[in-house]
């Protein structure tokens, strides 16, 4: 079997020391807001982009900026983390992986207002470093150390 694999954004979003959090539905776990770059975007732009599309506000990427620019070359953004993830396993194989561009980011509201086709505001929860841990047992273990670390880096910016 053939492995595909899709370039994603992800952004742990942070507010108040809490960050945001959904069951997703075709992949049945706990995420974050993210989703697939498109062909011409940066990862960064489709991270945000992600965040106002699922949520409804504006991201402050926390993000390190290399300072190397050139007439040819410009540093962008860089990711918190990048994490090959596997999607789709079939007997034991797998058919589709996703490359995921994770990203922390700031927002000044908790006021969730997704857009059009989105997961509706109540299917969003805000989830602290101790509710983290407390939801273990339904959270993967990267969603609950990826989260934690965000809070920590957005809190101490």
């Amino acid at each position: 079997m053939e492995t595909t694999r899709h370039f994603v954004a992800t952004v742990y979003v942070v507010h108040d020391g809490q960050t945001a959090l959904h069951e997703h539905d075709k992949l049945d776990m706990w995420l974050p807001p993210g989703g697939h770059i498109d062909r011409d975007e940066l990862p960064h732009v489709a991270a945000r982009r992600e965040v106002r599309e699922e949520l409804g506000l504006d991201p402050e990427l926390i993000a390190p900026q290399g300072d190397l620019d050139s007439a040819t070359a410009e540093s962008i953004p860089q990711p918190q983390h990048f994490l090959l993830e596997d999607i789709n396993v079939h007997d034991g194989e797998v058919g589709h992986q996703h490359i995921d561009f994770i990203f922390y980011g700031a927002v000044d509201s908790r006021a969730i207002d997704p857009a059009d086709g989105e997961a509706p505001a109540e299917a969003w929860e805000w989830f602290s470093a101790t509710d983290l841990e407390a939801a273990s047992d339904r959270l993967a273990n990267d969603v609950v150390e990826i989260g934690k670390r965000a809070i920590e880096a957005v809190e101490n910016r």
